[in-house]
């Protein structure tokens, strides 16, 4: 017959656990309120009825029957998610007493997916940390009657409280996380084409190119010079600080010593392998052939004049430095006239005002050891010329002269590029210029006045200018008058005389009573014609009747009607006459009344 299964007790208070089992727990840390209830408010969910199974009884003792548990009544509550090590406790347990009542529990409904995975997340993490828990500690605990016993079993018929009492245990602290440690810095490469640029009696300039490789994380800080001479293994800095720049003077050096000359790039990482040039360097001057670079504008003839400045700047080369020599036509220059001021690199001649007798051939010679080179400047100092040595009147005719004359016997230090011809009337004695830049020795000068003397002089020029002087002609030009017999052709005077002859006639006319008018016409004649006006073939007089103005001007008659009344209409005649005949001119005047308003009409008639 199966025995009857105990009832399940309601769960005493929670006894402390034993002194060694809390050596080994962590210290509780704080539950989260929204993920953790508190202990008060958690209960059991209901289980259903199911077979529990005793453990095995130990030696001397009666096998202890379990009860069906009875089902709780719910109280309608919020689902609230059980503790995050509601699990790992009775695993952990279950681990150090084999012996326990396992009682099989069902989920809550209200807890959600997420939570759960959360939940078993932690609760392998707490069952890991229990299970190194020392033996010796789960055995006492298995055992009947004792109050490890009594939780275990208490543990598995309500696991929620079980899993609030694990609440309490908090996770072990975590070592902090380090970052990595940085790679290591690392040198460049060696510098590239070490070379030697320059040398001098007592130093020598190197250049080269930066490194192929410069590492990122420790960049370039700068190139280290070294020197040691040959032979030795003694290398020494020649540069104290840092160079950035990839060239360098190496100064300070003995002449004639052979160096052995490397370049080491320097940063964090350390020294980058050395870049040696391979051939010992020899501390001496290069020698080079001399060379005078003679600017353009002197390859010509320089030419100045008189009193200016001479400053005369010519570039030389050559190595070691050369010597420079000046000749004037092939002898020394006299240091009173010219001055000569050498450099490294160019030599200037110097002349402060200018003379005739500074113009010449110079010799500009640069000698280094037995190679030379030589350059040649002319100079040429230039003024006004002279007057022409001589001047004449070759022949005087009609309105002509012809001049003659020779060239300067002083030109200037230059050619003459031609000759100013200047003229003179004896009555006045006022020069002016007849020809200007003209370059031949002879001239005739023509279109002088008749009955006039003329003097001539003439100036003669070059670059400078015209001369200061001039050669004045000894002689005179006298223009001779001729005699002419003049017979005038005898005069026939013109008969003008003419009959009277309207240009103009009169046209007929109309006018309103009160408005003057005029009458217009034209005639020509000579003698001058008579002019008379008639109305109505009755002469009109303007004396008697101031009514009527008459005006001939010109060959134009005017008869002007001053405030024409309606009898003044009719027909106007104009006659002209004189002794070879007379012609009329005749037109009508209409005199109109003026068109008044109603009113001024009625009033008229009134009147």
């Amino acid at each position: 017959m199966p025995a009857k299964p105990a009832p399940i007790k309601k769960a005493a208070p929670k006894e402390p656990a034993p002194k060694k089992e809390e050596a080994h727990a962590p210290a509780p840390a704080e539950a989260d309120p929204a993920e953790v209830a508190p202990p008060a408010e958690v209960e059991a969910p209901p289980a259903e009825a199911a077979p529990v199974e005793a453990a095995a009884p130990a030696e001397g003792e009666a096998p202890v029957e379990a009860a069906p548990a009875e089902p709780a009544p719910e109280e309608p509550k919020a689902p609230t998610p059980p503790p995050a090590d509601a699990a790992a406790k009775p695993a952990a347990e279950e681990a150090a007493t084999p012996a326990a009542v396992e009682v099989p529990t069902e989920p809550d409904a209200a807890t959600a997916p997420a939570e759960l995975a959360a939940e078993g997340k932690e609760a392998a993490v707490l069952a890991a940390a229990d299970a190194e828990a020392p033996a010796e500690a789960a055995a006492p605990a298995a055992e009947e009657g004792t109050p490890a016993a009594d939780a275990a079993a208490e543990g598995a018929a309500h696991p929620d409280a079980a899993a609030a009492d694990a609440a309490s245990i908090e996770e072990p602290p975590k070592a902090p996380t380090l970052p990595p440690p940085p790679p290591p810095k690392e040198p460049t490469s060696e510098p590239l084409e070490v070379t030697v640029e320059d040398k001098s009696d007592t130093s020598v300039t190197i250049t080269w190119s930066p490194p192929k490789t410069i590492p990122d994380n420790s960049g370039l800080d700068g190139y280290t010079v070294e020197i040691t001479k040959e032979g030795t293994e003694d290398w020494k800095a020649a540069n104290e600080v840092l160079t950035i720049s990839c060239r360098y003077v190496i100064k300070n050096q003995t002449t004639g010593d052979r160096l052995l000359i490397r370049v080491v790039a320097v940063n964090p990482g350390g020294r980058s392998p050395p870049a040696t040039i391979t051939d010992p360097v020899l501390v001496k001057e290069v020698g080079a052939r001399p060379k005078v670079r003679l600017p353009r504008f002197l390859r010509q003839r320089y030419v100045k004049k008189v009193g200016e400045k001479i400053n005369l700047v010519i570039p030389f080369s050559g190595k070691p430095k050369p010597v420079i020599s000046w000749l004037k036509d092939g002898e020394p220059l006299d240091p009173k006239r010219a001055n000569v001021r050498t450099s490294d690199r160019d030599s200037i001649l110097f002349i402060r005002q200018a003379e005739r007798a500074d113009s010449g051939s110079y010799e500009m010679c640069v000698k280094v050891d037995d190679f030379e080179d030589k350059a040649a400047i002319i100079i040429q100092i230039i003024e006004l010329p002279g007057p022409p040595a001589s001047i004449k009147i070759v022949d005087v005719w009609g309105f002509n002269v012809a001049l003659e004359w020779t060239v300067p016997k002083d030109n200037g230090n230059t050619e003459i590029t031609g000759y100013t011809v200047q003229k003179a009337d004896k009555k006045t004695g006022d020069w002016f210029n007849i020809l200007e830049h003209y370059a031949r020795l002879n001239a005739t000068i023509s279109d002088l006045i008749m009955g006039n003397t003329y003097t001539f002089r003439i100036f003669a020029e070059n670059k400078c200018g015209l001369s200061e002087e001039c050669a004045v002609t000894k002689g005179e030009a006298t223009i001779v008058k001729e005699v002419i017999d003049y017979k005038p052709t005898p005069f026939v005077e013109r008969d003008f005389t003419e009959a009277p002859k309207f240009t103009t006639v009169l046209n007929d006319r109309s006018t309103t009573v009160g408005y003057s008018t005029k009458l217009l016409c034209s005639v020509r004649g000579c003698p001058k014609p008579k002019i008379v006006w008639m109305k109505n073939k009755m002469i009109l007089n303007n004396m008697d009747n101031p009514k009527y103005r008459m005006i001939s001007t010109g060959g134009i008659c005017t008869l002007e009607i001053r405030k024409p009344g309606p009898y003044d209409g009719g027909e106007y005649v104009c006659r002209a006459e004189n002794t070879l005949g007379k012609v009329d001119t005749g037109c009508k005047l209409e005199v109109k009344k003026p068109v008044y308003a109603d009113a001024d009409k009625d009033k008229e008639e009134e009147e």
